[in-house]
């Protein structure tokens, strides 16, 4: 009598293949994170150590030490986004997720736009991160100083110093997502690790070192001139800054094991993680700085603690720290940015989308994006050699763009939920959800994406034009996003090919 034997079951590999290829999407790239690599890739790419040291001094300049504040009700108001991209992520686990989610819930004209605009700001934000390396290499040995000898961004030799290193870290950056994304998983998490245990080396040389107690974030005497509650607004424009990135966790899903349940998570957990941590360091910095009226809080920011209060090798070890956080800020944002190329490409909405979309039959990496992202990412750091400003002003409208990318995910799902979506699509109820708190959090959401958007944009002369210049650097913001919409209106009325699968002349996945 012949016996039956049942077939194996499915691999979790074969498991994530199909539910891609539910979505018009042939498996290309290498399905190689785990929860942790995932987590890593949304933690570096917010990189408090990166940011935290680039705009400490920024926020206290405008609102002294009660600044603080603006930390946690900017954390509260990018969480409310968080938990809807979490819900997406769960719901569309694909690479480029921002373009992917704003495409299936408003169209493709809205997806297009929103992925055009994140794709702008990601190579900004690459070169902004990149530039950082000034602000700690030379002062963790004098060697890193190649040209002249003052090491400010705002000087003629250091930022002809900040393009070398920069362009140094974004040549290295571009090679290792080029080779794989095995090798920048494992880079990206060992300097995760670094930078976590960095923070909490920090933290606590700040804490048993404080001067003062945590009353501290009461204060406002070295507040900016003016009604407390402008300079406030102002400082939070730091805070805005930093807690920006987390969705990478989602632009990487097709990389990622069992995204739909590993990617949210994440994403929220890299959120709250980089929340408390840089929350802790900023109270901690302003605990144990040496003085608050001397000037130097807002000149240095939280190096000059750090400094003051180890100035030792263990101090250029901690200092050493920053700087791998940089490079896996660099990276993490460079690999984000190649994904959403490459999602984009495929589905034939860039130029030259065949190439960008074509993956390394070994690396399974799509490189063209990866080398495209590196040299414009290059490209922009040579803007700091004649105007210093000019860059600085770029990097900060360039969030504008990022926050409208966000809004033009959350306003369409909000539509999507007041027409009632909700569990029509939902297979597996054991997914994230936001259930009936949806339409709450998401307009909530959406309220605060406007608010923040009109205060990055608004033209304050102390954030755009600190030391003079022309009317188009006051309304820089506005400008920048009219210019990246009006070039996306022309590359995508004339360079945009028929919506069709770049990389296998297949139909792309069509919005849900």
């Amino acid at each position: 009598m012949a016996t039956t034997v049942a077939p194996p079951p499915p691999s979790d590999a074969n498991v994530d293949s199909a539910d891609l290829a539910s979505f018009g999407y042939r498996p290309v790239l290498h399905r190689k994170l785990g929860r942790y690599a995932s987590f890593a890739a949304g933690f570096s790419f917010v990189s408090i150590l990166t940011t935290i040291f680039q705009f400490f001094g920024f926020g206290y300049s405008f609102g002294g030490a009660a600044f603080f504040w603006t930390w946690p009700i900017v954390f509260a108001g990018q969480f409310l986004v968080a938990l809807n991209f979490a819900e997406l992520a769960a719901r569309y686990p694909l690479s480029g997720c921002i373009y992917q989610w704003s495409r299936r819930l408003g169209g493709e004209l809205v997806g297009w736009f929103a992925g055009w605009m994140m794709v702008v700001a990601q190579i900004v934000t690459a070169a902004a991160a990149a530039i950082a390396l000034q602000v700690v290499l030379p002062t963790i040995w004098s060697g890193f100083q190649i040209v002249g000898e003052d090491t400010a961004l705002t000087s003629p030799s250091g930022a002809t110093n900040a393009v070398l290193l920069g362009s140094i870290l974004l040549i290295v950056t571009t090679t290792i997502n080029v080779i794989g994304i095995d090798l920048m998983a494992k880079i990206n998490s060992i300097g995760v690790t670094i930078e976590i245990v960095g923070v909490a080396a920090i933290i606590g040389l700040f804490f048993v070192n404080s001067e003062r107690g945590p009353g501290v974030v009461l204060h406002t005497d070295q507040a900016a001139p003016g009604p407390y509650w402008a300079a406030f607004l102002v400082s939070g424009l730091m805070a805005a800054y930093v807690m920006v990135g987390f969705d990478s966790a989602g632009e990487l899903s097709e990389e990622t094991k069992n995204p739909r349940r590993v990617a949210p998570r994440t994403i929220l957990t890299a959120l709250s993680v980089s929340a408390l941590g840089g929350g802790l360091m900023l109270l901690g910095a302003l605990m144990a700085a040496p003085s608050l009226d001397d000037g130097a809080l807002a000149t240095e920011g939280i190096a000059y603690v750090l400094t003051s209060k180890l100035d030792s090798p263990a101090g250029k070890v901690l200092l050493g720290c920053v700087a791998v956080a940089i490079m896996v800020c660099t990276l993490a944002i460079q690999t984000a940015g190649s994904r959403l190329m490459f999602s984009m490409a495929r589905d034939g909405k860039l130029p030259f989308a065949r190439q960008l979309a074509a993956v390394h039959p070994r690396y399974g990496t799509p490189v063209l994006p990866a080398v495209v992202i590196g040299l414009l990412g290059i490209a922009l750091l040579a803007l700091n050699l004649g105007n210093a400003a000019i860059f600085a002003t770029l990097a900060s409208v360039c969030i504008v763009s990022l926050y409208l990318a966000y809004l033009l995910v959350t306003v369409p799902l909000l539509i999507r939920r007041l027409r009632g979506w909700g569990t029509a699509e939902v297979t597996d109820e054991s997914l994230f959800r936001l259930g009936r708190f949806g339409i709450p959090v998401n307009a909530l959401a959406v309220a605060w994406g406007v608010v923040m958007v009109i205060n990055l944009a608004w033209p304050r002369a102390e954030v755009y034009t600190p030391n003079g210049g022309g009317w188009w650097m006051l309304w820089a913001a506005p400008l920048f996003v009219l210019a990246v919409a009006t070039v996306g209106a022309i590359v995508h009325r004339f360079v945009v090919a028929l919506p069709r699968n770049a990389a296998s002349g297949e139909p792309a996945g069509q919005p849900a």
